[in-house]
């Protein structure tokens, strides 16, 4: 009797031991997804800069430049060039905007927005917003036009502003404080 159970022992142990074999893929994944949200986007970004360029061509009487890092912008109020710094990294820009639509319904007026203060790249703000202050200097007031992807993106801001919304932001640079990291 011992011997019987020593082979079934022996065989339980083999059978135990075989190495699983692969599992063959239900479904072979494609880029197609990846394909499709970059079409998607392609779309969605030139249309939006049509809209933009529409604004613009209607409104002649701003002097836009196109920034590089893809808005669009004209000075209300320029300082004088030689005398005011752009803001660095980890300087406090204390600052006050307003928010569109392209249509020119006001999404958040000033009071919302009324003297913020930012540390320059030390804080969380819209990309937009965060590389324009960076071009101003006190006492300027710009406005921009930001696609999407520059301004709340595809979240929105989950309260007034929606997915994907293009969006006009008056902005208005109060103080520039340097600081000891520059």
């Amino acid at each position: 009797m011992n011997k019987y159970l020593i082979i079934i022992v022996v065989l339980l142990f083999c059978v135990a031991c075989k190495t699983p074999e692969a599992r063959k893929p239900v479904s072979v994944k494609t880029g197609s997804f990846i394909d499709e949200s970059v079409e998607r986007n392609k779309k969605l970004n030139a249309k939006e800069q049509a809209q933009i360029q529409q604004i613009m061509s209607a409104n002649t009487s701003n002097d836009y430049i196109a920034s590089e890092n893809g808005f669009w912008y004209y000075y209300n109020t320029k300082t004088n060039e030689d005398i005011a710094p752009t803001p660095n990294y980890g300087d406090i820009v204390n600052y006050s905007y307003t928010l569109k639509d392209l249509n020119g319904n006001l999404i958040y007026p000033l009071e919302n927005f009324k003297n913020l203060n930012y540390t320059m790249d030390k804080q969380e703000l819209f990309t937009g917003l965060r590389e324009g202050l960076k071009l101003m200097k006190s006492g300027e007031t710009v406005t921009f036009l930001f696609p999407s992807q520059k301004a709340y993106g595809y979240y929105g801001d989950e309260n007034r502003i929606g997915t994907n919304i293009p969006l006009i932001a008056e902005v208005t640079v109060n103080s520039i404080t340097k600081t000891q990291d520059n």
